[in-house]
């Protein structure tokens, strides 16, 4: 009885698995998928009578689509037997005894008496195990990152050692789709009926190893960013060059975990959701904002305003002698700053053997006021009374 049994589900598994199949992938893919099984269509719409094949047996003849972006691996008995990496339609022809079918030309006798032999060695169940997978090369999106504590670099604008607090989330891309699934894949994703494999995945532990190695690598990327000549050494553009710092946090990753050379993975971009400096780096931003509002044509036109109000300010307090004071203190001051900002270098004082030099007539001295003056009427910083009153002063009337 027993031996009537296995030939009778030999046979009619052998007769079954004579369909050819059509090999699509599963519906409802989340966008990070990264690796997923092709699927039979044993019906469409109630269309279809390839219902009782066996399990992880392709037959020949058997039509897999290819999509737009994705690749496809064939393995036979846990063996890599085929990539598939142009989109398109593709027939699937295999010389295993438990793939022959008398629909794709492989005669009656082959397909049917001595494959249903072969089954009934194996207790009526197929000899063989053949299995398709498809691997997502398109870039994959909101893979995330975020760090608990404060990464720290060092910035050469700022010349000097920087930290912060970030999160953001990066895309990947499959590169290599071999090296991935030999050398990184878990075997539980490769495997009949394992889940797909899909980066934003709590529980892959493969997810999670990526994760820890992007923080990990978070302080060399915002270093290779910022130290680079090529990217003005600035920290205010790192949230916003998605790429850039991409490239830099792909570079840092090979270097520390070799994700191209050894995983075929590699960084595309990465966005900067959030960054929160600590408060030395804050601190240290700001007098930098400052000094760079500062520098150049926009420092000396503060400057001068800075002496323009000290006058005004003092022309409003009182007048007579006391506004005169004011008013030459302040232009001592822009003679001293605004002066060193418009006018030539001096000379370098003489060496000690030689004899001083002359001191500058009193007569040069009123001139380069009177000069400063006018240049604060001519921009519209003091008033013409003020210039007059001014005027009179230096000039003794």
């Amino acid at each position: 009885m027993g031996f009537i049994k296995a030939f009778a589900g030999a046979l009619g598994g052998t007769f079954a698995d004579q369909w050819k199949d059509f090999l699509t992938p599963p519906d409802g893919l989340a966008p990070t998928a990264a690796i997923f099984p092709a699927v039979p269509r044993g019906q469409n719409a109630g269309r279809g009578s390839n219902t009782k094949a066996s399990d992880n047996i392709i037959t020949n003849g058997s039509r897999i689509v290819v999509p737009e972006g994705v690749a496809l691996l064939t393995f036979q008995d846990g063996q890599l037997t085929g990539l598939v990496a142009e989109p398109g339609g593709y027939e699937f022809r295999s010389q295993d005894p438990n793939s022959r079918s008398v629909f794709a030309g492989d005669g009656i006798l082959a397909s049917t008496v001595l494959t249903s032999w072969e089954r009934f060695k194996f207790g009526g169940q197929p000899g063989s195990q053949q299995l398709a997978f498809y691997v997502n090369l398109k870039e994959i999106p909101n893979n995330r990152f975020g760090t608990q504590s404060e990464i720290y670099w060092d910035d050469a604008y700022l010349n000097a050692q920087v930290g912060a607090v970030t999160r953001g989330t990066y895309t990947l891309k499959i590169v290599d789709p071999i090296l991935l699934v030999k050398g990184f894949v878990p075997l539980t994703y490769l495997t009949p009926g394992g889940p797909v494999f899909d980066f934003s995945d709590l529980d892959n532990p493969a997810a999670s190893q990526l994760f820890t190695e992007v923080v990990g690598s978070l302080a060399g990327a915002f270093s290779r960013y910022t130290n680079d000549p090529s990217q003005g050494n600035r920290i205010t553009r790192i949230q916003s060059d998605t790429v850039g710092l991409g490239v830099a946090l792909a570079g840092a990753v090979e270097e520390g975990f070799h994700w191209t050379s050894e995983r075929g993975l590699t960084i595309v971009k990465v966005a900067i959701a959030a960054i929160e400096y600590d408060e030395d780096t804050r601190a240290l931003l700001s007098d930098v904002k400052k000094a760079d509002a500062l520098g150049g044509a926009r420092g000396n036109s503060f400057l001068q305003q800075s002496v323009a109000r000290g006058m005004q300010a003092a022309g409003e307090g009182g007048g007579g002698a006391a506004n005169m004071a004011v008013l030459g203190l302040g232009l001592n001051a822009a003679g001293g700053a605004a002066g060193a900002l418009q006018q030539p270098t001096a000379p370098a004082p003489a060496s000690p053997a030689a004899p001083a030099p002359a001191a500058a007539p009193a007569a040069d001295d009123t001139v380069a006021r009177l000069t400063q003056l006018k240049q604060l009427l001519d921009q519209g910083l003091i008033t013409q009374d003020d210039y007059d009153a001014a005027k009179a002063k230096a000039l003794g009337l």
